[in-house]
């Protein structure tokens, strides 16, 4: 892993956002400098080459031409046993808020080259490992959403898009782990569109709104005239999803009772019951679960026939995807509303969506309630608010004091969760900790020794 700078924000050239460039790696290693141009010929160091990291390649980039910045603007370097950033150009350099000569680049800062260009610190590796499972042909245009609705350059979400190609090849049944708005049900249509059932129906139903007394009605569908006279026939979801696939949302919410009766139709043979019906059927169906809930939420049994299981990561667990996801969502809401469209998007459609950097800063530094949907609540407010051609952080927004970071309580913590940490933060303690809303390491490090989890050996790959 390695201290990287993350294009997070560019007032003329926002299709760069996601870009990357290192550090350098220790003090042996020479300095670089960020700025307009290509090197010239006088220069002493070496320019900052940034990247398009996309699995199993690095793709140069041409250097960067906004005038609004030196020619030698930052100089990255290490200091005293750590990566720091000097301001070497005229363009002032911005760190929460406060004008700086030099920073120290510690993960989770944002640096602002005033009105110009903003960098997340984050640790990546030198390069993505090549995709073991996801096609060739779906790999997005950079930065933009996959055709299965997935946007982000992250390690993590490359890391989640081989899970889900790798489990939707596979014919078990699957379970998705993620908090509230963190897209389960897109990855669950990503697993369908590239399984082998991908012709034949997609069936989604959130069972959380599905009434105690009308569960196995909606599931297995019923007879006409059962249970009461008039009743029309019903197929039920688990009919309608033969030869197909079956997301229940929200799967946790089910009474333990209607959990055990999915076990028989989820065995080889697929065998149900309409309600009223002594005739045995059969449903060739793949189930996908999707729950916010801890596996414990779920019978044992249940879960033992949903062997796939995939955390699905919350955004602060890929921080440099939020940009990304921000510039995806105004795209769309001028797609579909000629006003955001002619107000804030200029050239062709979503070519150029103006976001402030403000409103980036702000969503970098908070975890949102909701993620995804979160930060699309955080885009129409802000856009409510924008009189020009930007989108400007509502002012309410901006006076409001930095809160402190989530926190959980330990028995929050899951066994799954701490494991899938572990693997995306390849077993750096002080980020999983962190990402997990832990109070300390010293709480992380009973968690894993509660759940015998040795963070020092390979993490295992969950499926």
């Amino acid at each position: 892993m390695r201290t990287a700078l993350v294009v997070c924000w560019s007032r003329h050239h926002p299709e760069r956002v996601g870009e990357v460039v290192f550090a350098p790696g220790d003090a042996s290693a020479p300095a670089v400098v960020v700025g307009r141009g290509p090197r010239g010929v006088d220069d002493e160091e070496p320019k900052a080459t940034f990247l398009r990291q996309q699995p199993g390649a690095n793709l140069p980039q041409p250097p960067w031409s906004t005038r609004g910045i030196s020619r030698r603007q930052l100089r990255l370097q290490w200091v005293d046993g750590l990566p720091e950033a000097e301001n070497v150009g005229r363009c002032p350099l911005v760190v929460a808020g406060a004008e700086l000569d030099r920073v120290k680049l510690e993960p989770g800062r944002i640096l602002h080259l005033k009105g110009q260009l903003s960098f997340l610190v984050v640790e990546r590796p030198l390069q993505l490992a090549a995709s073991a499972s996801f096609p060739d042909d779906d790999v997005p245009r950079f930065g933009g959403p996959d055709r299965f609705g997935i946007v982000g350059e992250s390690p993590g979400a490359w890391e989640l898009r081989d899970s889900l190609a790798f489990a939707a090849t596979r014919p078990l049944h699957v379970l998705l782990l993620g908090p509230s708005g963190s897209g389960k049900e897109a990855a669950a249509r990503m697993i369908h569109a590239l399984s082998p059932r991908a012709g034949k129906p997609l069936i989604a139903r959130n069972a959380a709104t599905i009434p105690h007394g009308l569960v196995d009605a909606e599931l297995f569908g019923n007879v006409r005239d059962y249970p009461n006279p008039g009743m029309k026939m019903r197929e039920g979801l688990i009919g309608a999803a033969h030869e197909g696939t079956l997301l229940l949302d929200e799967i946790a919410e089910l009474p333990e009772a209607q959990q055990a009766h999915l076990l028989r139709v989820l065995d080889e043979g697929g065998e149900y019951q309409r309600l009223g019906d002594p005739t045995t059927r059969r449903s060739d169906l793949r189930l996908i679960g999707a729950t916010n809930r801890p596996t414990s939420a779920l019978k044992h049994d249940l879960l033992a026939r949903l062997p796939l299981r995939i955390p699905i990561p919350p955004l602060s667990a890929r921080q440099e995807d939020v940009p990304l996801l921000l510039l995806h969502l105004l795209r769309q809401a001028a797609a579909e509303d000629p006003a955001v469209h002619q107000q804030f998007c200029a050239g062709e459609l979503g070519g150029g969506a103006r976001i402030g950097p403000e409103v980036v800063h702000y969503a970098l530094g908070r975890e949102l309630e909701d993620n995804v949907r979160g930060l699309r609540t955080l885009l129409w407010r802000c856009i409510r608010q924008s009189r020009g051609e930007w989108v400007l952080l509502d002012p309410e927004l901006a006076a409001a004091p930095t809160p402190e970071p989530l926190r959980r309580e330990p028995s929050e913590i899951t066994a799954d969760m701490l494991r899938a940490a572990l693997r995306r933060h390849d077993g750096v303690l002080e980020r999983v900790w962190r990402e997990l809303g832990l109070k300390n390491r010293h709480m992380l490090r009973r968690l894993l020794q509660k759940h015998e989890i040795d963070p020092q050996a390979a993490p295992e790959t969950e499926w």
